[in-house]
């Protein structure tokens, strides 16, 4: 009899640990604030060859792998959908840049708080109405992926602008993150993968593109450590896809490798992933980070092994 008793004390005791780890860690997450900075068409290869102190101080001080994998086809609007969904091409059925809100042939498998399939942005705004959640992108496109009622900031409709430069993209995050100090907020630079397309992947000036890319990634930095945000911000820093000679959309490792990696608050430091990430754990990272509970419907996990 007194053995049983003993038992279940230490079940209760055990139990009730389990739970007081449960309410600690979900008001922690509460806590953290997560920057996704995508720069479109930046390889492994860009980061690797071109001067990106920057990247190169996150890898440092934070965790990174430069072979995650893109999604095929490797285009930009199925990787950028894949990206802040937490899914594959079959699931949402972004398939290619013709892609429309009323214009597809795949349509997706379920859609969240818009007609369109889950987002990130959507999951936030649906479980944490009081987050302060922000896109701000160069490329029009990039929005039409978006629920665009998840926002409380959208660069287009901020600015009425059809396409922003990369200076304009970052000096309108860098005032948006030091006025409004937000939860979330998701940053797309698209003049990467401009240069790679005009000049191609590998050239002087494509490295060079990477190279400014690394400096404004250290101006959006600087932004939350003006604002006072930084020692409570997971930075990620990841791309949609690389390319070869003037393009991209095939199946080779320089199409389909992207660089991912993330510093912040509960990050290890200068730890190399080891284990395969794809484009869809991105999602799945910041839903782990802000303490949402994913759609059923996503196949993206956390990249856990980046967490002390």
């Amino acid at each position: 009899m007194k053995q049983k008793l003993l038992f279940m004390a230490l079940v209760s005791i055990f139990l009730a640990i389990d739970v007081h780890q449960e309410i600690d860690a979900a008001s922690h997450a509460n806590k953290k604030r997560v920057i996704v900075i995508g720069v479109d068409g930046m390889s492994p290869d860009g980061i690797k060859t071109a001067p990106t102190p920057v990247m190169d101080s996150i890898m440092k001080n934070g965790s990174y792998t430069l072979n995650a994998r893109g999604v095929l086809p490797t285009s930009s609007s199925p990787n950028w959908k894949s990206m802040i969904s937490g899914s594959d091409t079959e699931q949402h059925g972004v398939t290619s840049n013709k892609w429309q809100k009323d214009k597809f042939i795949l349509p997706p498998t379920t859609n969240g708080i818009e007609e369109i399939y889950p987002t990130i942005f959507g999951l936030a705004r649906e479980q944490r109405p009081d987050l302060k959640i922000g896109a701000i992108y160069d490329w029009k496109g990039f929005g039409r992926l978006v629920e665009h009622s998840a926002l409380d900031y959208d660069s287009y409709e901020a600015t009425g602008k059809e396409e922003l430069d990369e200076d304009e993209t970052v000096q309108l995050a860098v005032t948006y993150i030091k006025n409004e100090k937000p939860d979330f907020l998701f940053i797309h630079m698209d003049h990467v993968d401009h240069t790679g397309h005009q000049d191609g992947h590998g050239s002087p000036h494509y490295y060079e593109a990477v190279t400014k890319a690394d400096r404004l990634i250290g101006e959006i930095l600087q932004a939350t450590k003006d604002a006072g945000t930084f020692d409570e911000t997971i930075v990620i820093v990841s791309a949609d896809h690389g390319g070869v000679g003037t393009g991209h959309g095939g199946e080779s490792l320089a199409e389909i490798e992207i660089p991912f990696m993330l510093m912040g608050p509960g990050i290890k430091n200068n730890f190399h992933i080891i284990n395969q990430v794809m484009t869809y754990d991105n999602a799945a990272t910041v839903a782990f980070i802000l303490g949402l509970n994913p759609p059923y419907s996503w196949i993206g996990r956390p990249v856990r092994t980046a967490f002390k």
